[in-house]
């Protein structure tokens, strides 16, 4: 089964691009808990963390650290909250491993990362402003 993640790795689904490695793609989510929050996952589409391998593994953590960099600049902090869903129990809603980093900044509400998942919808995807988010983290290039 491809996944939702795996036809964005391939170009089949647009996305709003963030960072990338050789192993790694970060992109925003279409449904952000606060601006900024982004997606990083792995290029091989696993379901569980577990089913990566060690290089793997170090390779997405890496784009973690280098997802909070890029964002610590445009959004002028050093704090995100980070999170696994790892499988459909945990609240895994794609079957492929993505790791949410999310900017937090004071006075955002500090809200707890529970508090960040709300049980009802989130409505359309505002993909204008995602697009003008991706383009200003990266000067205007993707």
């Amino acid at each position: 089964m491809v996944t939702l993640f795996e036809n964005i790795l391939r170009g089949e689904i647009p996305s709003h691009f963030v960072a990338q490695g050789d192993q790694w793609f970060a992109f925003l989510d279409i449904f952000p808990r606060r601006p900024g929050h982004t997606l990083v996952i792995p290029r091989r589409g696993v379901q569980r963390l577990s089913e990566l391998n060690s290089d793997e593994r170090g390779a997405l953590m890496e784009g973690v650290a280098e997802v909070q960099q890029v964002l610590g600049r445009h959004f002028s902090t050093s704090d995100f909250t980070v999170c696994i869903h790892d499988g459909p129990l945990a609240g895994q809603e794609v079957p492929h491993v993505h790791i949410h980093v999310i900017p937090r900044n004071e006075g955002d509400g500090g809200a707890t990362l529970m508090a960040m998942w709300p049980t009802q919808g989130a409505g359309e995807p505002n993909h204008p402003e995602l697009e003008r988010l991706s383009s200003a983290l990266h000067g205007g290039s993707n």
